[in-house]
């Protein structure tokens, strides 16, 4: 990677364990989520919801109590005005700040007189199974619709908190309706928070509209309609998997145990520092399942098991560990799931599409091509998937960034948020039906269609540089020829749904890159693939990275 102007991109702790001396204090961070106040003139201390959420530090005064209930009350008006009123089913995952936002939150819900679903016993609750409590509790109705909060920042560092509102339709919200509830929660925060109704945390508990729901066995009695859980019995396939100290770390022994598998969950330990992590490629602890310097420990395990997996913190992402290619790619994995789900899934719609980002492999593609189904490319965020998975109309729908959902066996819908659980069972069943794993089987994708060879630069940017990016325009590309290939296409929207991508894509027809901001972090990304070896994916990084760089001097 080639690092840009005066940063660096692999730290020195990248991949090593976690020293104590970058663990959080985390009675500091808690303090300082009661104790400090946002400034609601300064832009970055003001509610940002960005790819999934709102998301930031109590440190940086960017996720402190005061948003928190600004966002609940904003959630509360939003429901009166377009009639939601059945109950909200609010999860949380194991980040510290989590605890405190969940006690904010309640408060304003009971004191808006919400009917609130929380989980039972205090539960850790994974987003998928908020998803799928929504749509079981909506299915048939057309009144009393249920939607649901999520407290989460997915594998954000462990000083950050997160905060994610999912509609009646069970997804991510859509961006006008996160417009309208950023807007509504940063005028509260400038009028001081005096239009919020709130009740005491005890009271809120108390409250006759704070109901308990079982999230876990609801959710893990259902897996058996989404995957073939006889196959993968009856294989006896050896899995292993590491929570990562996420919300579905009670989740992953009932799922052993209701369908008799072979797998071990290898940590069950919480630890709001995640002291046990190895350290990202920043120099930061992130729970990435995706990440090679964040997955090591697993890594290391890998001949232990004939497949092994995790999930970031909130069990929306998923890894995947192979005997035969250590842990795959994200876009690798995505593209055996895709071509062995079309196979394998007789009764779901013979015109279901292939959801597939902006920024995941071309590869995905040509599978699509040799299966006969459409491929419906959009931006990069989840919910531009909520509608097709909802009604049928899309079978599978992935993300670059290891996040995936797909249909129930019958062909009806699963979840509508990313779910890192099931692609994880996913990699064993089709290990236990091929007999191979997939990184043998991704090998026969590559004989087949060709090898590609990809790379992610990210490092550092401010929010005027993140802003610069999202608004590249095909004019910073003069040339007509990207690495010595005549360029084809030069994107601001995907070609799926004509949205803005909120950045820039380059193809050709051997390749492609395309850079963005990231929309929960405070980096920006370049995305690079040749389907011509490394020499070009070079080229290709190397004439992206000095677009950026020329974007960036704008900024600064």
């Amino acid at each position: 990677m080639q690092a840009p102007q005066s940063q660096e991109i692999n730290h020195p702790l990248a991949g090593k364990p976690a020293p104590s001396d970058i663990l959080v204090n985390v009675a500091r961070l808690v303090t300082a989520y009661y104790a400090d106040a946002p400034d609601p003139a300064d832009p970055a201390q003001c509610v940002a919801f960005g790819t999934s959420g709102h998301r930031g530090s109590s440190l940086r005064k960017t996720f402190n109590e005061a948003h928190v209930l600004a966002i609940s009350q904003a959630i509360c008006e939003y429901r009166r005005q377009h009639d939601i009123d059945g109950p909200l089913f609010v999860g949380i995952d194991t980040h510290a700040l989590s605890e405190p936002a969940f006690a904010s939150a309640l408060e304003v819900l009971a004191g808006n007189g919400v009917t609130v679903c929380v989980s039972a016993n205090g539960e850790y609750t994974p987003t998928p199974a908020v998803s799928r409590a929504i749509l079981v509790h909506n299915r048939g109705r057309t009144s009393g619709l249920a939607d649901g909060i999520v407290i989460t920042p997915s594998h954000n560092p462990p000083d950050n908190g997160g905060f994610k509102y999912n509609p009646p339709h069970g997804g991510p919200a859509e961006t006008p309706v996160t417009r309208w509830i950023e807007q509504r929660a940063n005028e509260l925060l400038r009028e001081g928070l005096r239009d919020v109704r709130r009740v005491t945390f005890e009271k809120a508990m108390r409250a006759p509209t704070t109901q308990s729901y079982d999230f876990l066995n609801t959710y893990v009695d259902d897996l058996v309609n989404v995957i073939d859980m006889d196959v993968l019995r009856d294989a006896g396939v050896r899995m292993g998997v590491d929570p990562l100290g996420g919300a579905g770390v009670n989740y992953w022994p009932a799922i052993a145990d209701r369908y008799r598998l072979d797998l071990t969950t290898i940590r069950r330990e919480v630890d709001t520092t995640f002291r046990f992590m190895t350290v990202d490629w920043d120099g930061q602890i992130r729970m990435d399942p995706s990440s090679p310097d964040a997955m090591q420990s697993l890594i290391a395990q890998q001949a232990r098991f004939d497949i092994a997996f995790a999930c970031d913190t909130d069990h929306d992402r998923h890894g995947i560990v192979t005997r035969s290619a250590g842990l795959l790619p994200p876009n690798h994995y995505l593209s055996v799931a895709i071509d062995y789900l079309f196979r394998h899934r007789p009764d779901w719609r013979h015109d279901a599409a292939i959801g597939k980002t902006a920024v995941s492999s071309q590869m995905i593609d040509r599978v699509g091509a040799r299966l006969g189904r459409r491929v419906y490319e959009v931006p990069v965020g989840f919910k531009w998937f909520a509608a097709g998975l909802l009604d049928g109309t899309l079978g599978f729908a992935g993300e670059e960034s290891a996040g995936a959902s797909f249909l129930r066996l019958d062909g009806t819908v699963w979840s509508t948020d990313k779910d890192g659980i099931v692609p994880a069972l996913l990699s064993g069943e089709i290990t236990a039906r091929a007999g191979r794993d997939p990184g043998e089987i991704y090998r026969d994708l590559t004989r087949a269609f060709g090898e590609p060879v990809e790379d992610r630069v990210q490092a550092p940017a401010t929010p005027a540089q993140k802003a610069v990016l999202s608004a590249l325009s095909p004019d910073r590309i003069a040339s007509t020829v990207l690495a010595g290939e005549p360029i084809q296409a030069v994107l601001t929207s995907a070609p799926g749904n004509d949205a803005a991508i909120g950045g820039l894509k380059v193809v050709t027809e051997h390749g492609w890159f395309a850079a963005r901001p990231s929309g929960t972090e405070d980096i920006y990304k370049i995305y690079a693939e040749s389907f011509r070896g490394s020499g070009h994916l070079r080229q290709l990084v190397d004439e992206a990275q000095a677009i950026v760089d020329q974007a960036l001097r704008t900024a600064s």
